[in-house]
């Protein structure tokens, strides 16, 4: 009795609470609490410069003409270039098949086969062979993957930490808002200073523990994804 009225309750309740999204387009994700914000406001030590330098016309800095302009502190930021083209298939196939036989027959034993084929009750029934075993198996498995992807992607990530081995620690968050829909792209994972180019980019291949993920939320996603309701029986229903 409990469960036939908290289904329908927790459906009633998770309908009303997207009623506010009907009409409206999928806000974007508050950055106020976000690691790239955290790192830009507490950046790290900046070298200081002596006073002939200062003085000098000629500076080494990364404000200057010719100088090193690659993120390597931490509130820096960089440009992580994402090209992915992979394609990959993969088919298996298995076949197993065994077949055995026993037969054990008494077709003389003092006459006795022949007395109790006289009184047995079915017809064609006989001692002649008393007992046979036939048994037989077979398992066939076939299997195929088949995947292609292409992906290019340009995203700005800030460094949000200098682990103590000179690793850079980098997240980078977009969103880009098209009517009704948001498409959503991440990265993050870890890089070598060494790595970056000069052009201030580092190709995703070069990021340790990389994650990227490039998904959408908003009308379209909706659509595309099972009601809540469905998915919710698909996890309990046994069969």
């Amino acid at each position: 009795m409990i469960m036939r009225l908290t289904l329908p309750l927790l459906m009633l309740l998770a309908g009303c609470a997207r009623m506010e999204e009907i009409g409206r387009a999928p806000p974007f994700t508050p950055d106020t609490t976000s690691a790239e914000r955290s790192a830009m406001f507490t950046p790290g030590p900046v070298a200081s410069r002596g006073q002939l330098q200062e003085a000098s016309l000629w500076r080494g800095g990364q404000a200057s003409l010719l100088g090193d302009r690659r993120a390597m502190k931490r509130g820096d930021i960089m440009t992580v270039v994402i090209e992915i083209d992979d394609s990959a298939q993969i088919s298996n196939s298995t076949s197993r098949s065994r077949s055995g036989s026993e037969s054990l027959g008494i077709p003389n034993m003092l006459g006795l086969p022949q007395r109790i084929d006289n009184e047995l009750l079915y017809e064609g029934a006989t001692m002649g062979s008393a007992v046979g075993l036939d048994s037989s198996s077979s398992a066939t498995g076939d299997g195929s993957v088949s995947r292609n992807e292409k992906l290019t992607l340009r995203v700005a990530a800030t460094i949000v930490d200098v682990l103590p081995n000179g690793v850079l620690s980098i997240s980078g968050n977009q969103e880009v808002r098209v009517n009704y829909e948001l498409r959503e792209l991440q990265v993050s994972g870890y890089v070598r200073p060494e790595d970056i180019s000069r052009q201030n980019e580092i190709t995703y291949d070069k990021i340790a523990s990389a994650r990227i993920s490039y998904g959408g939320r908003g009308q379209i996603s909706e659509v595309q994804q099972p009601r809540y309701g469905q998915q919710f029986l698909e996890k309990i229903l046994p069969f």
